[in-house]
Protein backbone atom coordinates (compact mmCIF):
# COMPACT_ATOMS: atom_id res chain seq x y z
CA UNK A 1 0.00 0.00 0.00
CA UNK A 2 2.91 2.36 0.81
CA UNK A 3 4.32 1.78 -2.67
CA UNK A 4 0.98 2.70 -4.28
CA UNK A 5 0.60 5.82 -2.12
CA UNK A 6 4.18 6.85 -2.89
CA UNK A 7 3.58 6.38 -6.61
CA UNK A 8 0.37 8.42 -6.44
CA UNK A 9 2.22 11.18 -4.58
CA UNK A 10 4.88 11.24 -7.29
CA UNK A 11 2.23 11.38 -10.03
CA UNK A 12 0.41 14.20 -8.26
CA UNK A 13 3.70 16.04 -7.93
CA UNK A 14 4.54 15.66 -11.63
CA UNK A 15 3.46 19.21 -12.58
CA UNK A 16 5.56 20.49 -9.68
CA UNK A 17 8.50 18.36 -10.76
CA UNK A 18 8.45 20.01 -14.17
CA UNK A 19 9.26 23.30 -12.39
CA UNK A 20 12.05 21.81 -10.26
CA UNK A 21 15.71 22.01 -11.05
CA UNK A 22 17.37 18.70 -12.03
CA UNK A 23 19.01 18.51 -8.59
CA UNK A 24 15.67 19.07 -6.81
CA UNK A 25 13.95 16.49 -9.03
CA UNK A 26 16.75 13.95 -8.31
CA UNK A 27 16.40 14.58 -4.57
CA UNK A 28 12.63 14.02 -4.77
CA UNK A 29 13.07 10.78 -6.71
CA UNK A 30 15.78 9.57 -4.34
CA UNK A 31 13.17 9.48 -1.59
CA UNK A 32 10.88 7.23 -3.66
CA UNK A 33 10.79 3.61 -2.51
CA UNK A 34 12.99 1.10 -4.32
CA UNK A 35 11.46 -1.52 -6.57
CA UNK A 36 9.94 -4.00 -4.07
CA UNK A 37 10.50 -6.89 -6.50
CA UNK A 38 14.16 -6.25 -7.31
CA UNK A 39 15.46 -8.61 -4.60
CA UNK A 40 13.06 -11.37 -5.59
CA UNK A 41 14.11 -11.06 -9.23
CA UNK A 42 17.75 -11.28 -8.14
CA UNK A 43 16.95 -14.42 -6.13
CA UNK A 44 15.40 -16.10 -9.19
CA UNK A 45 18.42 -15.13 -11.32
CA UNK A 46 20.68 -16.54 -8.61
CA UNK A 47 18.78 -19.84 -8.86
CA UNK A 48 19.31 -19.91 -12.63
CA UNK A 49 22.99 -19.03 -12.13
CA UNK A 50 23.31 -21.98 -9.73
CA UNK A 51 21.67 -24.25 -12.31
CA UNK A 52 24.19 -23.26 -15.01
CA UNK A 53 27.13 -23.48 -12.57
CA UNK A 54 26.04 -27.03 -11.77
CA UNK A 55 25.74 -27.82 -15.47
CA UNK A 56 29.34 -26.63 -16.02
CA UNK A 57 30.64 -28.47 -12.95
CA UNK A 58 32.77 -31.59 -13.18
CA UNK A 59 30.59 -32.90 -10.33
CA UNK A 60 27.89 -34.61 -12.39
CA UNK A 61 25.66 -34.93 -9.31
CA UNK A 62 25.51 -31.13 -8.84
CA UNK A 63 22.77 -30.64 -11.43
CA UNK A 64 20.36 -32.81 -9.43
CA UNK A 65 20.57 -30.29 -6.55
CA UNK A 66 19.33 -27.52 -8.85
CA UNK A 67 16.35 -29.30 -10.42
CA UNK A 68 13.05 -30.71 -9.20
CA UNK A 69 13.23 -34.44 -10.03
CA UNK A 70 9.48 -34.65 -10.73
CA UNK A 71 9.79 -32.05 -13.50
CA UNK A 72 9.63 -32.50 -17.25
CA UNK A 73 11.86 -31.26 -20.08
CA UNK A 74 10.42 -30.50 -23.52
CA UNK A 75 13.10 -30.42 -26.24
CA UNK A 76 11.89 -28.71 -29.42
CA UNK A 77 14.57 -30.33 -31.57
CA UNK A 78 15.11 -28.54 -34.88
CA UNK A 79 18.59 -29.90 -35.56
CA UNK A 80 17.21 -31.64 -38.66
CA UNK A 81 15.09 -28.92 -40.32
CA UNK A 82 13.35 -31.55 -42.45
CA UNK A 83 12.20 -33.52 -39.42
CA UNK A 84 11.67 -31.29 -36.37
CA UNK A 85 10.38 -33.08 -33.31
CA UNK A 86 9.47 -32.52 -29.69
CA UNK A 87 11.08 -34.89 -27.21
CA UNK A 88 9.64 -35.17 -23.71
CA UNK A 89 12.15 -36.20 -21.04
CA UNK A 90 11.38 -36.58 -17.34
CA UNK A 91 13.92 -34.63 -15.28
CA UNK A 92 14.75 -37.82 -13.31
CA UNK A 93 15.72 -39.57 -16.58
CA UNK A 94 17.72 -36.54 -17.74
CA UNK A 95 19.66 -36.52 -14.45
CA UNK A 96 20.36 -40.24 -14.84
CA UNK A 97 21.73 -39.60 -18.36
CA UNK A 98 23.65 -36.53 -17.17
CA UNK A 99 25.79 -38.71 -14.91
CA UNK A 100 27.24 -40.27 -18.10
CA UNK A 101 27.85 -36.98 -19.93
CA UNK A 102 31.41 -35.95 -20.84
CA UNK A 103 33.27 -33.23 -18.96
CA UNK A 104 33.68 -29.75 -20.41
CA UNK A 105 30.04 -28.96 -21.18
CA UNK A 106 28.88 -25.38 -20.90
CA UNK A 107 25.70 -23.42 -21.47
CA UNK A 108 25.34 -19.66 -21.54
CA UNK A 109 21.98 -17.91 -21.41
CA UNK A 110 20.82 -14.32 -21.70
CA UNK A 111 18.01 -13.87 -19.14
CA UNK A 112 15.88 -11.57 -21.30
CA UNK A 113 12.65 -12.02 -19.37
CA UNK A 114 12.01 -12.88 -15.72
CA UNK A 115 8.38 -13.15 -14.63
CA UNK A 116 7.32 -13.95 -11.08
CA UNK A 117 4.23 -14.66 -9.05
CA UNK A 118 4.82 -15.76 -5.47
CA UNK A 119 6.69 -19.06 -5.45
CA UNK A 120 6.83 -19.52 -9.23
CA UNK A 121 8.86 -17.78 -11.89
CA UNK A 122 9.68 -18.05 -15.57
CA UNK A 123 13.05 -17.18 -17.07
CA UNK A 124 13.18 -16.88 -20.86
CA UNK A 125 15.98 -16.10 -23.29
CA UNK A 126 18.44 -17.29 -25.90
CA UNK A 127 21.22 -19.72 -25.01
CA UNK A 128 24.31 -21.35 -26.50
CA UNK A 129 25.42 -24.91 -25.64
CA UNK A 130 29.13 -25.68 -25.89
CA UNK A 131 30.69 -29.16 -25.97
CA UNK A 132 34.39 -29.73 -26.44
CA UNK A 133 35.00 -26.01 -26.82
CA UNK A 134 32.63 -25.72 -29.82
CA UNK A 135 29.03 -24.63 -30.13
CA UNK A 136 26.91 -27.77 -30.32
CA UNK A 137 23.59 -25.95 -30.68
CA UNK A 138 21.69 -22.92 -29.49
CA UNK A 139 18.08 -21.87 -29.07
CA UNK A 140 15.59 -20.32 -26.69
CA UNK A 141 15.30 -21.51 -23.08
CA UNK A 142 12.11 -21.30 -21.06
CA UNK A 143 12.91 -22.25 -17.46
CA UNK A 144 10.03 -22.74 -15.04
CA UNK A 145 11.39 -21.99 -11.59
CA UNK A 146 9.90 -22.91 -8.23
CA UNK A 147 10.75 -21.56 -4.79
CA UNK A 148 11.52 -24.59 -2.65
CA UNK A 149 10.90 -25.09 1.06
CA UNK A 150 14.55 -24.27 1.83
CA UNK A 151 14.12 -20.83 0.21
CA UNK A 152 16.09 -21.53 -2.98
CA UNK A 153 14.85 -21.30 -6.54
CA UNK A 154 15.17 -24.48 -8.61
CA UNK A 155 14.36 -25.49 -12.18
CA UNK A 156 11.06 -27.39 -12.12
CA UNK A 157 10.30 -27.74 -15.82
CA UNK A 158 11.99 -26.52 -18.95
CA UNK A 159 11.24 -26.17 -22.63
CA UNK A 160 13.91 -25.25 -25.10
CA UNK A 161 14.52 -25.15 -28.79
CA UNK A 162 17.60 -26.85 -30.26
CA UNK A 163 18.82 -25.05 -33.37
CA UNK A 164 21.88 -25.58 -35.56
CA UNK A 165 24.84 -23.31 -34.70
CA UNK A 166 24.19 -21.36 -37.92
CA UNK A 167 21.15 -19.80 -36.21
CA UNK A 168 22.89 -18.62 -33.00
CA UNK A 169 23.46 -15.02 -34.15
CA UNK A 170 19.91 -14.71 -35.47
CA UNK A 171 18.55 -15.92 -32.12
CA UNK A 172 20.77 -13.57 -30.14
CA UNK A 173 22.55 -16.41 -28.34
CA UNK A 174 25.36 -15.29 -26.02
CA UNK A 175 28.89 -15.62 -27.32
CA UNK A 176 30.89 -18.68 -26.32
CA UNK A 177 33.51 -17.95 -23.66
CA UNK A 178 37.06 -17.40 -24.95
CA UNK A 179 39.19 -20.52 -24.83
Amino acid sequence: MKVILSALALIAAAPLAAQLSPAERDALLADAPADPYADRDADVRQGVDAFFAALRSDDKTALARQMVPEGVIFVHNRMNPDAPRVDVVPVAKHLENWLKSPPGLDERMDYQTVLMDGDMALVWGPYRFIAGGKTSHCGINSLSMVLTEDGTWKVANTSFTMELPDFCDELGAPEAPAQ
